[in-house]
């Protein structure tokens, strides 16, 4: 059989419990189900079947135990081949060996791994088939040695007459264990034991136990002592030992308030009567008691008062705050000889009595004549605390000074404020504050007359929507203090309303304003110099806290109106109180394609001209009136400009034709006249005769003079040499060809002249180099100026334009080179490789086919 132990069963165990007893069969793929199974689940003919083994079923936590389960020979599934299998908790393994004994039973061991859990179940199975058969299940405990229990303590109580002992079990130890209260009687200081006494076992869970008064001598030492046990191992606390009424607890005493009586005096300010008794079974036992108090309020620690003797049973507390509630609680001990205190009794409240109002009563009045013999007099007055412990105040006495108690007060209120009538020649008051504890000092108030220096330059400022700053610029001399009073203005002034404060220190020149202050609300301020002797003059002032935006915008009407234009205007409104006045106006207008323009305009704006409309258009215009405190807006008005008439049209038509013609001719003239157009109507070609060309001398290069052997003759007139200076570079245009392949036969006799001056006169001097980068050497003609056949030309491979517009020089291989010997037959001429140039015939210049060379009437023969 399975022992179950006291833990409980899940639902599958309960389960089991409750089914018909038949064979107990696990199929494999369940084994892991955690319910616990018990002998009543096992098949009938199995009960006998195995057992298993255990050294204990306790161990240390983390230790390894080793187990057995021997299959009876008897088992009617026990086969040859058959397999045990374990199962600790949920897992299910394989025995370590199995065996077959000789008398023909099955055993298998298993060694468990170490222990990690305070409880498992440890099952014996049997496979069969394709299920599991459990034969025997067994509990395993893992835990700790018990620790030794501490702060052993004992008490005697009168009240249940027992000694009562408590103590603290230590750690968990995750066993069951026992706890167990032992002592024993002892004449000598517990070295030496004499009579056992009962033990003590207290409840499950518990930690304290007592001790009957009937197994105690009260007068005699005990040795006491607290053992722990569980299956692992015992611990013991160390041992106590006590006389049982030298720790005897006394029950706190019950506090009383003294009550008042003809005998008693009432306590004086600050001051506690109270009395106590004390717990009757301790009458005969004497006692010294300790009283603690505290304020109720606050946050202060309590205050400890004694030793107080209980013979005396009443005590005046004093040193105590006026008109504070205080909390008392009090404890007795056994005295002279040892014994435990009480318990702190339940707390008592009392509250001391209060003081006279110790106070500064700030006044202020206004006064006016009723007749000539009667003024009527408003008093106002504030009460400022001189100490924080200051007497609650119940009322207030107005009297005329040097009067005393049996004559009636002009006032007699609990409010801050009175009316009464005074003679004319009246000029002084005095004003009290009184409790039950008496009156305050008296404050004389003096009605002085106002002639001192007014205030200058009153001005407010709105701090936030509840308060309000006001300024003033102090006069001279010095004030020595200022009374301000606010309240509601017109058309709704109440003087019983009004608020009002002192400052006392002339020096400052603005205070604040906290109390009583609304927002919308208009307030008319009045601030009050006080001097020495005398008062200045009141000064008023009006001002909000914080206005409201307009309630309602001037209604627009429209006064007259055009084809592009509208004219608008308005009526402003009466300004309203507790309104901010208008800063500005904004008109909004609109058209059909809900396209939005607007302008601003100041306050004083009465109308508006809209330019720039639509003919035939519908616009919605608004007017917002804003101010500081925000804008409102006003109803729109919807409003439609004329439409243009007939003949108007017409002209509009014919200038805008007439504005598209002109950007017309102005493009194409621009079109056609622009210098940068690469290919232009009519080919440019330079006018030599009305060119500088004929002024103009560039400088000759001695290696530019191109030599042949014929012209050595010193008696020979040179021909033509002209050098062409270029401005800028200009790409060439369609008609001017590049072509200059043609073959042209080379004169006879050549000699080089310069354009310069008489052209008859011959240059035989060679020009120094020119330093200047503006002169650009484009070629040289070569012939007879009578010859019958065309001029030639020796072209520089230059690529800068000729006078602003000619083709560059063609390329090297665009020009072939030819040269006449004497005889007239075509040799080819190379040419000087420094000057890069190319022959061709003058045909092929245009600014050389209107050249007149003058002063070669020698040269007939060449």
């Amino acid at each position: 059989m399975v022992e179950l132990g006291t833990w409980s069963l899940t639902r599958a165990a309960l389960i089991i419990l409750l089914l018909p007893r038949k064979p107990l069969t696990v199929p494999i793929d369940i084994l892991s189900f955690p319910a616990p199974i018990t002998s009543a689940g096992r098949q009938e003919g199995l009960e006998e079947c195995g057992h298993i083994s255990l050294p204990t079923s306790t161990v240390r936590l983390g230790d390894s135990i080793t187990a057995s389960c021997t299959i009876s020979p008897n088992c009617s599934h026990l086969g040859p081949e058959s397999q045990i299998l374990w199962k600790l908790g949920t897992q299910l393994q394989l025995g370590e060996r199995q065996l077959r004994l000789a008398d023909g039973s099955q055993e298998s061991t298993i060694t468990l791994p170490p222990l990690n859990r305070p409880r498992d179940l440890l099952s014996c199975c049997l496979r069969w088939g394709n299920s599991v058969q459990i034969l025997d299940q067994a509990e395993l405990w893992a835990g700790y040695p018990p620790a030794a229990p501490h702060n052993l303590s004992c008490l005697m109580n009168l009240t249940t007459n027992s000694l009562i002992c408590q103590w603290e079990p230590g750690p968990h130890n995750h066993l069951p264990t026992n706890f167990t209260l032992k002592s024993f009687k002892s004449r000598d200081n517990c070295q030496t034991q004499e009579d056992s006494i009962l033990d003590c076992v207290p409840k499950d869970g518990d930690s304290h136990c007592s001790i009957p008064r009937r197994y105690l001598q009260l007068y005699q030492h005990m040795g006491i002592w607290v053992q722990a046990e569980n299956a692992l191992g015992t611990g013991k606390s160390p041992q106590l030992c006590l006389v049982p009424m030298d720790v005897v607890k006394l029950e706190p005493p019950t506090l009383w308030a003294l009550a008042p009586s003809p005998e008693v005096a009432p306590p004086q300010p600050g001051c506690l009567l109270l009395r106590w008794e004390l717990w009757k079974p301790s009458l005969y036992i004497e006692q010294k008691c300790e009283l603690r108090h505290q304020p109720q309020l606050g946050e202060a620690s309590w205050a400890l008062v004694g030793p107080l003797l209980p013979e005396t049973l009443q005590y005046e507390l004093c040193g105590l705050l006026p008109s504070t509630a205080y909390a008392l609680q009090m404890r007795c001990v056994r005295w002279p000889l040892p014994g435990q205190w009480s318990d702190w009794s339940p707390s008592l409240i009392l509250t001391t009595a209060q003081q006279a109002p110790i106070v500064r009563l700030d006044t202020w009045w206004r006064q006016r004549q009723l007749d000539p013999r009667t003024a009527d007099v408003q008093l106002f007055w504030k009460p400022v605390p001189l100490d924080k412990y200051s007497g609650q105040i119940q009322g207030y006495l107005v009297r005329p000074p040097g009067q005393t108690g049996a004559v009636p007060a002009l006032c007699n209120t609990t409010e801050l404020s009175c009316t009464f009538h005074l003679p004319s020649e009246a000029r002084e008051v005095v004003l009290v504050a009184y409790n039950t504890a008496g009156t305050s000092h008296p404050t004389p108030v003096v009605f002085l007359e106002s002639r001192g220096p007014p205030l200058t330059r009153l001005h407010t400022t709105a701090r936030d929507p509840h308060s309000l700053w006001v300024g003033w610029e102090p006069p001279s001399p010095r004030p020595r203090g200022y009374v301000i009073a606010w309240g509601l203005g017109p058309p709704s002034p109440s003087s019983s309303n009004m608020t009002w404060k002192m400052e006392h220190n002339g020096n400052i020149s603005r205070t604040l304003l906290q109390e009583n202050i609304r927002p919308f609300q208009l307030y008319e301020i009045t601030v009050t110099p006080l001097y020495q002797d005398t008062v200045g003059p009141s000064q008023h002032i009006y001002a909000y806290s914080q206005e409201m935006a307009p309630s309602h915008t001037p209604e627009l009407h429209l006064k007259h109106i055009g084809k592009t234009w509208a004219q608008l205007e308005w009526e402003p409104q009466a300004p309203e109180l507790g309104k901010s006045p208008l800063t500005h106006y904004t008109i909004f207008w609109t058209n059909a394609q809900d396209q939005s323009f607007f302008t601003t305009l100041n306050a004083s704006s009465r109308g508006l001209v809209l330019h720039g409309l639509e003919p035939a258009s519908l616009y919605h215009v608004r007017l917002m009136a804003s101010s500081k405190a925000g804008a409102t807006n006003s109803t729109s008005l919807t409003l439609m400009t004329l439409a243009l008439e007939e003949s108007e049209l017409h002209i509009l038509l014919g200038l805008f034709g007439l504005l598209v013609l002109l950007i017309c001719l102005c493009g194409a003239s621009r079109f056609c006249c622009r210098p940068s157009r690469k290919n232009p109507l009519w080919p440019s070609v330079p006018d030599p005769a009305h060119s500088s060309l004929g002024s103009w001398v560039p400088t000759i290069m001695v290696e530019e003079a191109f030599q042949l052997p014929s012209l050595r003759d010193p008696g020979m007139p040179p021909i033509t040499k002209i050098t062409v200076l270029e401005e800028e570079e200009k790409k060439p245009g369609p008609w001017e060809s590049n072509d200059s392949s043609g073959t042209c036969g080379l004169p006879t006799l050549v000699q080089a002249y310069v354009l310069q001056g008489d052209p008859r006169t011959p240059s035989t001097q060679p020009q120094p180099p020119s330093s200047t980068n503006d002169q650009v050497f484009y070629g040289q003609v070569l012939g007879s100026p009578t010859g019958p056949g065309p001029g030639h030309y020796l072209r520089c491979d230059s690529t800068q334009p000729l006078l602003g517009g000619l083709t560059p020089s063609p390329k090297f291989y665009e020009n072939v080179w030819f040269q006449n010997s004497p005889l007239g037959t075509p040799e080819p001429l190379v040419p000087n490789q420094e000057d890069d140039c190319v022959f061709g015939p003058l045909l092929d210049f245009p600014l050389l086919q209107g050249l007149q060379v003058h002063g070669v009437e020698g040269l007939g023969g060449i």
